[in-house]
């Protein structure tokens, strides 16, 4: 167990982070960043209690919750900061629309995470940002590190996150959540022009349930980006103790890269349905060929079916049937039907 202090008088140079504790934090369910313009620090810990020990009066402080499977210790966690049981619900709930809620004491974001596993599948990742006056909490639905980019630029001092307030803090952290959609639209544009090269391959089978699957990801993706948007267009208007006039062109340019992201949305969907459309009309002009085909050998066989029907009876008192050279001749007279009419068939340029 790491000795309890109040604010490690650590400093940090470029290409050095520095670990608190024999762990590295990234790791771990638990952690925390504390810096000021001139020093971080990192730190992780076993339980909340312990995580707590550990504050940062002077500067700015960080605390990220990987997994919401420890509800006892979200709880004692919010108990200590003064957040309300229905943030906490909120927290806890990954169902959540993607909305920013003002308290007295907080700001409270939540938002989807999108990033895609090995197995090419995309993942969408609840996570909820609690931003105080000089604290930025976030809670992660799994464990993973998709802030690894704000984490260097601290501990490095690269930027200048160390230089701002906590509320650039949390505008880096939902920006690094925005920036993560391109990646993913990036691989979805890549499918879809790939879907386009299949939609006349009739013989593809698969065509269909792999198209339809990415349609339903940018359907999902659609549903938690135009929520975003709107929650951001309210940012400039929340209370300038969280939110601070000089954060407000980037704001505003988070808010297009939103924008941005939900109009390539509404583009890759409507490539999507062309997509469809060709596809279905590949498969429609194909039917149609077929058709065409058995139509011609069913309009052949209509004639031919008709003299054999005639010939086929059972009378007796036919005259032909005791003809010598009948059978010949009929054969020969329904050939000659058959080449005439495939001979009308092309003149008319049927097939």
């Amino acid at each position: 167990m790491d000795e309890k202090i109040e604010r490690p008088n650590i400093g940090v140079t470029p290409g050095s982070p520095i670990y608190v504790g024999e762990r590295n934090p990234m790791e771990t369910a638990l952690s925390l960043i504390g810096y000021d313009p001139s020093q971080a620090w990192l730190k992780s810990a076993d339980t909340v209690d312990e995580l707590l020990a550990f504050k940062n009066p002077q500067g700015i402080t960080w605390i990220n919750i990987n997994g919401l499977k420890d509800s006892a210790a979200i709880t004692r966690l919010a108990e200590y900061y003064g957040i309300h049981p229905l943030t906490v619900e909120d927290i806890l709930d990954t169902g959540q629309r993607p909305k920013v809620e003002e308290f007295d004491n907080y700001l409270f974001f939540i938002l989807k995470d999108l990033h895609i596993r090995e197995e090419n599948e995309l993942v969408f990742e609840q996570i909820s940002l609690v931003l105080m006056e000089n604290t930025v909490i976030t809670f992660q639905e799994v464990a993973g590190d998709p802030f690894s980019g704000i984490r260097r630029r601290i501990l490095n001092n690269g930027g200048r996150v160390r230089k701002m307030g906590a509320d650039y803090l949390a505008y880096g952290l939902v920006d690094s959540v925005v920036d993560a959609y391109f990646l993913v639209l990036d691989d979805l544009g890549d499918k879809i022009e790939n879907f386009e090269d299949r939609a006349m391959d009739e013989k593809d089978e698969a065509f269909m349930p792999d198209i339809q699957k990415i349609k339903q990801e940018l359907l999902k993706i659609r549903r938690i980006v135009w929520p975003l948007r709107e929650s951001l267009s309210l940012l400039p208007r929340l209370s300038p103790a969280f939110i601070h006039e000089e954060l407000g062109p980037f704001i505003k340019d988070l808010h297009d890269n939103v924008i941005q992201v939900a109009e390539t949305v509404e583009t890759y969907r409507e490539l999507i349905a062309g997509v469809i459309e060709v596809n279905l009309s590949a498969v429609s002009n194909r039917m149609n060929q077929v058709m065409k085909v058995l139509t011609i050998i069913s309009t052949l066989f209509i004639p031919l079916t008709f003299i054999v029907g005639v010939y086929g009876m059972n009378f007796i008192y036919m005259p032909e049937l005791q003809y010598p050279y009948a059978y010949p001749l009929t054969w020969g007279g329904m050939i000659l039907i058959a080449l005439g009419m495939l001979l009308f068939f092309k003149h008319r340029r049927w097939f």
